[in-house]
């Protein structure tokens, strides 16, 4: 993916407040008992802080999943997403290198 691809995956308000929800997913989403770090953060809470559909905030994670920026888990019929900061620490040298 290029460094114009990553960009566009952060053209968007819902996705960049999603991934800074994650950068704390203590802080953002308190209710989260039980659930490790390691594990993430279920599509539930996340689609109910957004304040959107469940089409609209799978999409949305998608785009950022394929981008590099989110890791998801699967457990059962829940799904997990937690950022990739290693990815996104890459993302911002390269943007830093190209401008």
């Amino acid at each position: 993916m290029s460094v114009l691809d990553e960009c566009k995956a952060l053209a968007n308000e819902t996705r960049l407040r999603i991934l800074a929800w994650l950068k704390d997913p203590d802080a953002h989403f308190p209710e989260r008992a039980g659930e490790t770090v390691e594990l993430g953060v279920c599509v539930g809470l996340i689609q109910q802080k957004a304040g959107t559909s469940a089409s609209t905030i799978s999409a949305h994670l998608a785009i950022l999943q394929r981008a590099g920026f989110l890791n998801a888990t699967r457990r059962g019929q829940w799904t997990y997403y937690r950022r990739d900061d290693a990815r996104i620490r890459a993302f911002t040298e390269e943007l830093h290198r190209v401008l």
